[in-house]
């Protein structure tokens, strides 16, 4: 018990050490507000995309070329069915044409125009008309073929369809929805996805500079390896949770200044095991990706001793992130299936598909059972990494990874 205590004090001597001279530099900083630096570039690109959508979709029409009394039967159903439409989700907005000694080619000659956008153009009798359509106007064409059989029957109606007493009434649901659970689980692998992208490739350049000026020599002589490995991988962890901890405040305060129909659309997303429990299923399986991915990419990360060879690493890391992503999120969307029990029990995939798993299942036991498992393969992660350090490199005194270390005669 006395050795136990001992070396977790080390350990925890060695992840305060690298915590301290990690957040105490001016590049945290940096690195604290790179979200903000990022998501400023990414405004700008988003303002400047949605100008060039507005300004077409504010030249974009439908136009129904009719008689005069039809074109009022047909706007005024144009303004009935509009409503049923989110703000921003409708079709284009319509225009009405007398009719000229040749329709069909009035029709065509619209799509010719330089002032308007034509998407669909309808022309003809009510009872059989003719609707023209350009590239990506197949919805719009649609939404006249409705129009044109809204306005008949209000035609045959007597000149406009009888109003019904309709009366709506709001429910609230006593359990989410099926697809509010799918969305749950799907925005929880994105979630802990972001982070560790975001957060757990620093581990790799962790071992290079001490390499270097041999202070993993003098470590390793005073404190087992593997006490240093797991220090440095909980020191980091302490940096990506001080991240975590500033902007989930910020987007929290944020949050409450949505407005209602936002803030009704998140009420929705409803986890099958509760928000309580996910919330801390959530912090859990972070918490085991973050130590998962880290503790593999600190212990190849132990053989790299340049930048160079850091960056060269940084390409796999990342493509394994995106690989671990994608079966995660495959796995969330068909629950029960064997992509997903793959998922579950991959070990690096497992946090991802679990943190999906408590969207969809109210079950709690195998989330017990998942972080056992992901624990010991942390653990295995870490004993692996620095026995191969161990004798890599600190046996053979070479500073060259064990992937290019020659073989001895």
């Amino acid at each position: 018990m006395t050795r136990f205590r001992r070396t977790l004090r080390q350990t925890f001597t060695i992840a305060r050490r690298d915590f301290t001279a990690t957040v105490f530099t001016p590049i945290f900083l940096l690195f604290l507000f790179a979200p903000l630096i990022m998501g400023a570039f990414g405004a700008v690109g988003g303002l400047g995309a949605a100008s060039v959508t507005d300004g077409a979709q504010d030249k974009a029409q439908i136009i129904a070329i009719l008689p005069a009394a039809e074109s009022r039967m047909m706007a005024e159903a144009d303004t009935r069915l509009r409503g049923i439409f989110r703000p921003g989700e409708g079709p284009p907005d319509l225009t009405t044409q007398p009719a000229a000694a040749d329709p069909a080619a009035q029709a065509r000659n619209a799509f010719d125009r330089n002032d308007i956008d034509a998407a669909a153009v309808l022309y003809g009798p009510l009872t059989a008309p003719q609707i023209l359509y350009g590239p990506r106007g197949d919805r719009a064409a649609g939404y006249l073929a409705t129009l044109a059989q809204t306005t008949l029957a209000a035609q045959q109606a007597g000149g406009t369809l009888p109003p019904i007493d309709v009366t709506k009434t709001r429910i609230t649901r006593s359990r989410g929805s099926v697809g509010g659970q799918h969305q749950s689980a799907f925005f929880a692998v994105f979630g802990i996805f972001f982070l560790t992208l975001f957060l757990s490739g620093q581990v790799v350049g962790t071992m290079a500079e001490e390499r270097n000026n041999k202070v993993i020599e003098v470590l390793a002589a005073a404190v087992p390896l593997e006490s240093v490995f797991f220090g440095k991988l909980i020191g980091m962890f302490g940096v990506a949770v001080l991240f975590v901890a500033f902007w989930g405040t910020v987007v929290g305060q944020v949050t409450t200044l949505l407005p209602a129909g936002a803030a009704a659309a998140i009420g929705d997303l409803r986890p099958a095991v509760g928000g309580p429990m996910f919330a801390l299923l959530f912090a859990g399986y972070f918490t085991m990706a973050y130590l998962l991915l880290g503790s593999v990419f600190l212990g190849v990360g132990a053989q790299a001793s340049t930048m160079r060879e850091i960056q060269m690493l940084s390409l796999p890391i990342t493509i394994l992130q995106v690989a671990m992503f994608g079966l995660s999120s495959a796995a969330v969307s068909r629950p029960g299936s064997w992509i997903a029990t793959l998922a579950e029990l991959f070990p690096l995939s497992s946090p991802f598909a679990m943190a999906g798993h408590a969207a969809n299942s109210p079950e709690l036991w195998p989330h017990v059972a998942a972080l056992a498992w992901q624990a010991l393969w942390v653990t295995i992660f870490i004993v692996v990494g620095a026995r191969l350090f161990r004798r890599g490199v600190l046996q053979s005194g070479s500073a060259r990874p064990f992937w290019r270390r020659a073989k001895p005669h």
